[in-house]
């Protein structure tokens, strides 16, 4: 089946390009020019990812991330800003963006990231399918499903990928650099994206997120899972 790729931009220029690469890359294409259209077609035909500019007429990005992330589907977003835009970039991810790009980009590592996230989305992953099990946690990375004391957490394509491969490894710290190399997929880049995560995700799997037990921070390295199972 086709994949199908929404993008949601208001510069006709960068769009043309966009969409010619990614039709070439064998998705189909959509094109909306401003915020309401995209959820207007996000309701029409959910697509299997939304490629979504922040600086967007009338109802921004942000906006737009933000009431897509509030429905069950969660459908993959990546995030298109501008490079001086470290602060939206940040509130993006928040909100649940699964990647980002600083314009200007090249259309080839959008196409790169497109394919990545919907691979993950999609189940593909590096290692064999299993289940992760601590203390009323249970990640099932086959189905790529979640759930915390028998109630199904939602968590976007990289929350996800980055509690199991934090899971996997327990009692292990890891510098933001290698989770966001390993998780990402990414050799560079601005590693305050993996903050963000984990911050999401100590929402949503911490009793106390202030204080958190589960995904500790390693001061002066990084982060840790700390199983409560052994």
């Amino acid at each position: 089946m086709t994949q199908r790729v929404l993008v949601v931009d208001d510069d006709r220029t960068v769009s043309d390009v966009v969409c010619r690469y990614l039709e070439h890359a064998g998705y189909q294409v959509t094109h909306v020019g401003d915020g309401v259209s995209a959820l207007d077609a996000v309701a029409t035909q959910p697509p299997h990812l939304v490629v979504l500019d922040l600086m967007l007429p009338g109802l921004d990005g942000l906006e737009v991330c933000r009431r897509l992330r509030a429905q069950p589907e969660g459908v993959p977003i990546i995030m298109l800003t501008a490079r001086g835009d470290e602060a939206d970039r940040i509130l993006g991810l928040q909100l649940g963006a699964d990647d980002y790009l600083g314009k200007p980009f090249s259309p080839r590592e959008l196409v790169l990231r497109v394919r990545s996230v919907l691979r993950r989305a999609g189940g593909e992953l590096t290692t064999a399918p299993d289940v992760l099990r601590d203390d009323g946690l249970v990640v099932e990375t086959g189905p790529r499903v979640a759930r915390l004391h028998g109630r199904e957490l939602t968590l976007t394509v990289r929350e996800f990928d980055l509690l199991a491969y934090l899971m996997r490894h327990p009692a292990r710290a890891f510098r933001r650099a290698e989770l966001l190399e390993r998780v990402w997929g990414w050799s560079f880049g601005d590693q305050s994206t993996v903050t963000v995560h984990v911050r999401r995700l100590r929402e949503k799997i911490e009793v106390d997120p202030a204080n958190p037990q589960r995904i500790v921070t390693v001061w002066g390295v990084g982060y840790r899972y700390e199983p409560f199972d052994g």
